[in-house]
């Protein structure tokens, strides 16, 4: 089987390496539920997926908001997939090439046979299928959390990223002053099955509806949180 090398663009780093299995595909994006994931805010949620097609290979950009290029050309149809191709997505790059102890399959690239099997029912049904796998992503989009500041600040902050801290550290995504606030007093995690609170360091605990938080705890839909001066609501937008 073929193998798809994920590098990082800048310095041709190894980040990875999957196998494109016959019968299956790899989806592409910059969400956990992709086959290969690519944390980059240029990267789609679903961004593209590599699909098997008798022993060739398509890769199938996924209306992603920056395109997907192969070889360096932006691609905007199905591409039939060669030995040394190069996939650019974002800052990355992933490699296909078959093993050693394999031949790429023959007439690879000859634009007739590529044209015909592109007209089999196989190939309509893999499009179909594609189409309502991608709409029921949408359908099932998860809601986002969100604080909004009742004192202490002003507006709302988007809990968009993996980890965000809380604290009087320069670095902490939200800042608070303090002699009792720890440097990280405190993280809100994005775990698969919503939203926790812990509390990391210093004199001052994090409260959750006026319940002093000692390790970690569930945020739910209207949650209060205050910590020192600071008091936000925490919310789940569509």
């Amino acid at each position: 089987m073929p193998l798809v090398t994920l590098r990082f663009k800048k310095d041709q780093k190894k980040l990875g390496e999957f196998v494109a299995e016959k019968g299956r595909s790899l989806t592409i994006g910059r969400l956990e539920d992709n086959d290969i994931v690519i944390e980059n805010l240029a990267v789609s949620g679903h961004h593209a997926k590599i699909d098997a097609v008798g022993d060739k290979f398509l890769v199938t950009d996924l209306n992603s908001k920056n395109g997907t290029f192969v070889n360096e050309t932006l691609i905007t149809q199905p591409h039939w997939l060669r030995h040394g191709d190069v996939i650019i997505i974002g800052k990355h790059y992933l490699v296909f090439a078959y093993t050693s102890e394999e031949d790429p399959p023959e007439d690879a690239h000859n634009p007739m046979q590529d044209t015909m099997i592109m007209d089999t029912e196989q190939f309509r049904k893999m499009r179909e299928n594609s189409q309502a796998s991608q709409q029921a992503r949408q359908a099932k989009k998860e809601p986002v959390g969100v604080l909004s500041f009742l004192s202490g600040g002003e507006g709302e902050i988007d809990l968009t990223k993996k980890l965000t801290k809380i604290g009087k550290n320069a670095s902490s995504d939200i800042v608070i002053s303090g002699l009792t606030i720890g440097q990280t007093a405190a993280t809100i995690s994005k775990r698969p099955n919503g939203y926790y609170l812990s509390y990391v360091g210093g004199f001052s605990k994090p409260k959750v509806n006026g319940e002093t938080v000692k390790e970690s705890v569930q945020l739910n839909q209207f949650d209060t949180i205050e910590l020192g001066s600071l008091k936000m609501q925490f919310l789940l937008k569509e």
